[in-house]
């Protein structure tokens, strides 16, 4: 493709809405450009990087036994109030009427759909299983759309379901594409991990993320220093042991502990170590009151409560509930004496001897607190995050912690959907079943933004060969020199029939033209100059800046070794 031919505007400056890296440079490299918030168009280069990457997810789904239709991105709203999801699913939803009042909603993702489709086409245990993927563009209300790419409004998304008769026939092909997003992913030349994570508004059990790790990642993986567990710090339980003091229980004392609100200050003022305070919160889960205890260095991990309690909705109480609740404010709350409130308590809380807790009273809290005399919980389970130092789950060395930017989800949905929606077969014996789903999401423009964020440097982006928008970048430093524009012409008519070439026939300053090319980031960048009478061209690497001087009758082969084919 001529330069002169296509759209790429690139940007000297840094745009000043553009906080990371990806978005700045996908921006000043020409490839994308902002509509509205959280809405973008596409420009020719990042078209061409999108469709590598959808290319690649078509086939590892294909050789997944995976098939490719495509539903409607509006969505009727009965199919959603079938689900429940119409009232649960939040502000996110973009929801309209057409002209005869009736409800519709743009849609964020299809198990609606596709669980209607095949409600109404498939009666017969002999047709499934059955795994169907479309590529499609997507929207969400997002509150805050941040990141370019990375969280936006309207967005592209591959999304598969399947259709089994047993669970058994979802755990192979959970497998299947859990095998086939890893192999997606290292071939977009990721450094990624497939995390162990909860399923969220989507429902279901057993899921996977796929992270690519990444500083600016909104989600924290926990992962073992020796092995290959990680999993999504939400999800990955505690294995810690807690050995219990030898130390003789002492008496309950109430003591005062005026303006000392957080556990810092309490521990600070009574000269205790935070891992002898008892940090109580009040939670509403589905709606009723928990107070929850873990230790003074720890935090309550309400997706762990969630779990737990089977619950549709976990929400730490406001201010003025706890008021009203518990007779007290937020930094004096505690589990003595408390009433028709249930408790539970993290398995740390079980092994304090002589702690610190709230007194339910401003300005006091009691020392000497023991769990079992002081107070009971209703139960003792795992529901604080990991730390960092804590041995890895998998009983492999250490966790250490890291960011990551999610760019796939694997779901096994179980009924979730087919029982709420009467998508049913007939098994072997003629009885009605429900079908067992499964749910695979990769975010593809999310992935072309994480693949910018992983691969630049301070010039601009540096594409893998696997999904560059172009291998080639040929530049002629000066277009009104006969001698290099007729080399460049000739090699141009060749190259192309190999490689994919952009050839930057612009009538520009050669600064300009190096500069443009290192911002865009294609992997070999070839320049005809002043000796392009005698057959020589340079040839630049750009992820290493390796420079070499090779006759033009020998830059196929060239070309041909740093891609490695």
């Amino acid at each position: 493709m001529r330069q002169s031919m296509t759209l790429i505007p690139t940007l000297r400056e840094v745009p000043a809405d553009a906080d990371v890296k990806s978005h700045q440079l996908l921006l000043r490299a020409g490839f994308i450009r902002q509509n509205a918030s959280g809405v973008y168009s596409y420009l020719p280069l990042a078209k061409r990087v999108l469709v590598k990457i959808e290319a690649i997810v078509r086939e590892e789904m294909d050789n997944a036994g995976a098939v490719e239709l495509l539903m409607p991105a509006l969505q009727l709203a009965e199919l959603w109030q079938e689900s429940g999801r119409w009232y649960s699913y939040g502000p996110e939803l973009m929801r309209m009427k057409d002209r005869h009042e009736r409800e519709f909603a743009l849609g964020p993702t299809h198990e609606e759909v596709i669980t209607s489709l095949i409600r109404d086409e498939v009666k017969s245990y002999k047709r499934l299983p059955l795994t169907l993927y479309q590529i499609q563009t997507k929207f969400r209300d997002e509150k805050r759309p941040r990141f370019g790419l990375l969280r936006g409004r309207e967005f592209i998304m591959k999304d598969a379901y399947s259709f089994h008769s047993s669970k058994e026939s979802l755990d192979e092909v959970y497998e299947r594409i859990f095998t086939a997003y890893s192999n997606i992913f290292a071939r977009c030349g990721l450094n990624y991990r497939a995390v162990i994570a909860d399923s969220g508004a989507m429902g279901g059990k057993d899921t996977h993320e796929f992270m690519v790790l990444s500083d600016i990642g909104e989600d924290t993986i926990a992962y073992s220093d020796t092995s290959s567990y990680a999993a999504n710090i939400e999800m990955a339980p505690v294995v810690a042991s807690y050995v219990k003091s030898e130390e003789a229980p002492r008496g309950l004392e109430k003591v005062r502990t005026e303006n000392k609100k957080t556990i810092a200050e309490v521990s600070e003022f009574l000269k205790v170590d935070e891992t002898q305070c008892i940090k109580s919160l009040l939670f509403k889960i589905d709606g009723r009151p928990v107070l929850v205890l873990v230790r003074g260095d720890h935090e309550v991990n309400d997706i762990k409560l969630k779990n737990m309690f089977e619950a549709s909705s976990v929400e730490l109480a406001e201010a003025s509930e706890t008021k009203s609740i518990l007779g007290c404010e937020v930094g004096s709350v505690g589990p003595i004496g408390v009433k028709d409130v249930e408790i539970v308590a993290d398995f740390a809380v079980e092994s304090i001897v002589n702690g610190v807790c709230g007194a339910n009273e401003e300005d006091y809290h009691y020392v000497n607190v023991n769990p079992g005399r002081d107070f009971e919980a209703s139960r003792y389970a795992d529901v604080r995050f990991i730390k960092e130092g804590d041995p890895s789950p998998d009983g492999q060395g250490t966790i250490q912690f890291a960011k990551g930017i999610e760019v796939g989800h694997v779901f096994k949905l179980g009924t979730r959907y087919s029982e709420a929606m009467e998508a049913v077969y007939l098994n072997e014996n003629g009885k009605t079943q429900p079908m067992i789903m499964g749910c695979y999401g990769i975010g593809v423009s999310r992935t072309l933004s994480a693949i910018a964020e992983q691969f630049n440097d301070e010039k601009g982006l540096v594409w893998p060969e696997a999904v560059a928008p172009y291998q080639v970048h040929l530049i002629t430093v000066n277009t009104k020199d006969e001698a290099q524009s007729n080399l460049s012409e000739a090699l141009y008519e060749t190259l192309r029939k190999k490689f994919e070439v952009l050839y930057d026939d612009r009538q520009e300053r050669a600064g300009v033209k190096f500069a443009d090319s290192d911002l865009i980031g294609l992997p070999v960048r070839i320049t005809v100059g002043k000796k392009a009478s005698e057959g020589m061209v340079e040839v630049k690497v750009r992820k290493t800046g390796e420079v070499i001087e090779v006759q033009s009758d020998k830059l196929e082969d060239t070309i041909n070794s740093i891609l490695k084919r």
